[in-house]
């Protein structure tokens, strides 16, 4: 097993900021992995893809980059599909290759950036659709007992960008494959979420099948999303704030025109609404701006940008929304 020392990281996160690791390994096998964690280095970091990952400073420990890598498939009945995903595998191309299937499922979440490992973490969603829609389990490596566990979706214990990934089992276990199940003919069409009905209006579908509704997620995000191989950034950087009723039906009386979508007692609040009525879409302050088309991304406009000069902008975008609107945003990407 090669660890280096004083290890590079701007190539291995989507904001391309410069950080050192202290210590630093690729591992290709689940054997390889736990070589690695026998050498007792702390803190840890496993990084997939690096695009939920803001570096503001050297990391003092080990980073290890994971690249386990497999698709495999198990049919379940005559409308269902177990499809299982290596860690290190990219996202998009393991969303692309479910729809080469005509497996139905995650249409939906077309080109959102990181690696397979890390979706379960966030319970990344787009478009009406989140991870746990169609997640059964993932086999996760204990990094206490060095072992091995699989960890359904009940225990995974979902909500909005959230896990126990997040919260009571931070730290304790590394994901190494994750399984879902989808659907092979009788597909759940989902096109009333965001711009897609309009999307597939503008290419002239009516009967939308998976790979049109994908063609037209992937069509919206590359038409306001920054391609983070072009600018650095990490996608949507806070998440939309949940707020009670009350208070969302008194800001209504205050702004008139604010977004809200409603569940119960709780409205969801679009942050990109708040953070561009508060002054800040294409806003730039010195190497860091929100982005021009989508105010939800923070982007290192000039590439030079370092991670503290991203998280500081980050914070005056969170104190700009609360001193207007009284809502206190809170950051999506994992700040280290």
């Amino acid at each position: 097993m090669n660890i280096q020392e004083n290890f590079p990281l701007k190539t291995f996160n989507t904001f391309g900021v410069e950080a050192k690791a202290k210590y630093f390994a690729e591992v290709h096998s689940l054997e390889e992995l736990k070589e690695t964690l026998q050498f007792s280095y702390s803190p840890i970091l496993v990084l997939g893809g690096g695009s939920n990952v803001l570096f503001t400073k050297d990391f003092d420990g080990l980073v290890i980059k994971l690249n386990l890598k497999g698709i495999s498939e198990e049919i379940l009945d005559e409308n269902h599909v177990l499809v299982t995903a290596k860690a290190g595998e990219n996202w998009h191309e393991f969303v692309q290759f479910t729809i080469s299937k005509n497996y139905g499922g995650l249409e939906n979440l077309s080109l959102i950036p990181g690696n397979v490992g890390t979706c379960p973490i966030q319970n990344i969603g787009a478009y009406g659709t989140e991870i746990k829609d169609h997640f059964t389990s993932c086999k996760a490596l204990n990094t206490e007992t060095l072992e091995v566990e699989i960890i359904d979706l009940e225990q995974c214990k979902f909500g909005y960008r959230d896990s126990i990934f997040k919260t009571s089992a931070k730290g304790k276990y590394i994901i190494l494959e994750v399984t879902f199940k989808l659907t092979t003919k009788n597909h759940h069409i989902k096109t009333e979420y965001g711009a897609i009905s309009a999307e597939l209006k503008n290419l002239g579908i009516e009967n939308p099948t998976i790979q049109d509704v994908a063609k037209a997620v992937i069509n919206i995000r590359q038409s306001k999303l920054p391609n983070p191989a072009e600018i650095g950034n990490a996608g949507s950087f806070f998440k939309n704030p949940t707020i009670p009723l009350e208070q969302f039906e008194n800001l209504k009386n205050q702004f008139p025109e604010i977004q809200g979508y409603a569940n119960g007692n709780f409205v969801k609040v679009p942050a990109g609404w708040l953070i561009e009525n508060a002054g800040w879409k294409g806003k730039q302050i010195g190497n860091v701006a929100s982005h021009k088309l989508q105010s939800l991304v923070i982007i290192n406009a000039t590439g030079e940008a370092t991670g503290k000069e991203i998280y500081d902008f980050s914070t005056m975008i969170i104190d700009a929304v609360k001193e207007k609107y009284g809502i206190e945003l809170e950051r999506e990407v994992n700040i280290v």
